[in-house]
């Protein structure tokens, strides 16, 4: 019977060459901007180079004291010695790294300006993430303990500042913000989408400017917290909340006496959604009001569009309708035969638009919009491109189905 009805879905798409082509454009293009996004999103929030251990990790990014009233709120990164002294001893997770968000640098080709993203971290921040290094090594924690003036440099910012692509830049001098470092070694960059990964060069905490010294709670660094499986996460939260909560209350700083202290644990998505969240009920109306707008102009108006072609093309077949229920045939039979005909004809706009996806992450690759991109259709998106092509289809199907289904074999012959 499903053979029977793909096949007649499969002539009445070759009867019209037109309605086929409105209706497969549609389709085809809808899907493909759901594909493009379910692309992207992958890419922001899943596991990819050189966050491979994403699924495993617990991010410390944002420390919030209040005060008593909880009317005033004071927010951001921590200091080194906080996380150093809060983090870095807990004892559950196979590793702790600490690292700064990237800082904006100078260097000169020259005359040339080169502008830079810097970042600080420890060693094992080259333990935690899985950096491809294209020449040399990592700075170890003899090179912190040294304070040892060492970079590791980026692909990208080795061709602008070593032109010689046949040299080793290992072992060379680089000069930014007029103070000399080694480069010890170079990486494959990292996307500007993953910024706890992002930067040109990357420096040992000590290295001058970090500031790791500061006494106080706030500062610029933020820590991961890497599990040594996806089932320890929890009692890694339990461990550094608890250590969290042992902190006295309240605290003075700056002039300002705070009486709640927050500072989470969670997974990316979590504390990148929870930032937002955490911005109050309008920042929160906001959001929502954003992505409800989007997916009805993504998948809802599309969809009545497509219910509204497809009801004039279900209509021309009201005679074939009539004749089969005047032979005795079942309205749940005919609404089933119209929901997979829709299907079908979904999965075939979802067939053309993965190729239209495919050229299109192609060309964002490669066109340098967003450095060191990888958007991928992995498995997961495809799957996820499938689940919506399949819920496109039964929405836009549906309701023709029904309504053709309810006319009485009297109006369907007529017609």
């Amino acid at each position: 019977m499903l053979i029977n009805y793909i096949k007649i879905a499969w002539k009445v798409l070759l009867r019209h060459p037109f309605y086929t082509f409105i209706t497969l454009f549609g389709i085809s293009l809808t899907l493909t901007v759901l594909m493009v996004l379910t692309s992207f999103l992958d890419h922001l929030f899943s596991s990819h180079y050189p966050e491979t251990n994403r699924d495993r990790s617990l991010y410390i990014m944002l420390m919030v004291q209040r005060d008593s009233a909880r009317s005033g709120r004071s927010s951001g990164p921590m200091s080194f010695q906080f996380l150093n002294k809060y983090a870095k001893t807990l004892k559950t997770p196979e590793r702790v790294s600490i690292f700064s968000a990237f800082n904006s640098s100078n260097a000169y080709v020259g005359s040339q300006r080169i502008k830079l993203n810097t970042k600080f971290t420890d060693a094992d921040f080259w333990r935690v993430m899985d950096f491809d290094f294209l020449e040399g090594k990592p700075y170890s924690e003899q090179n912190i303990t040294n304070g040892d003036y060492v970079a590791v440099i980026t692909d990208d910012f080795r061709k602008q500042y070593f032109p010689d692509a046949t040299e080793s830049a290992v072992g060379k001098d680089v000069e930014i913000e007029n103070i000399h470092y080694k480069v010890i070694g170079v990486v494959k960059g990292s996307p500007v989408t993953r910024p706890i990964t992002y930067a040109d060069v990357y420096f040992p905490y000590t290295a001058p400017k970090s500031n790791y010294q500061r006494s106080d709670m706030r500062g610029g660094f933020m820590s991961i917290l890497l599990a040594k499986n996806k089932s320890d996460l929890k009692a890694i939260n339990d461990e550094f909340q608890d250590r969290i909560n042992q902190i006295p209350l309240p605290i003075v700083e700056n002039d300002n006496k705070y009486t709640y202290l927050e500072v989470k644990s969670e997974p990316y998505a979590a504390n990148f959604i929870g930032q937002i969240l955490d911005g109050g009920p309008g920042l929160k109306a906001i959001l929502f009001g954003a992505l409800a707008f989007i997916l009805f102009m993504l998948l809802g108006l599309p969809a009545l569009n497509l219910v509204n072609v497809n009801v004039s093309r279900i209509m021309e077949r009201a005679s074939e309708i009539g004749i089969r229920k005047a032979f005795g045939a079942p309205i749940q039979t005919l609404v089933w035969q119209f929901i997979v005909e829709n299907i079908f004809i979904t999965l075939i706009g979802g067939a053309i638009a993965l190729l239209l996806t495919s050229g299109i992450i192609y060309f964002i690759n490669s066109s340098g919009w967003i450095a060191y991109a990888d958007l991928t259709i992995n498995l997961s998106v495809f799957l996820i491109s499938i689940f919506v092509c399949l819920i496109f289809g039964f929405l836009s199907g549906v309701l023709p189905a029904l309504r053709m289904s309810r006319l009485s074999i009297a109006d369907a012959l007529k017609s």
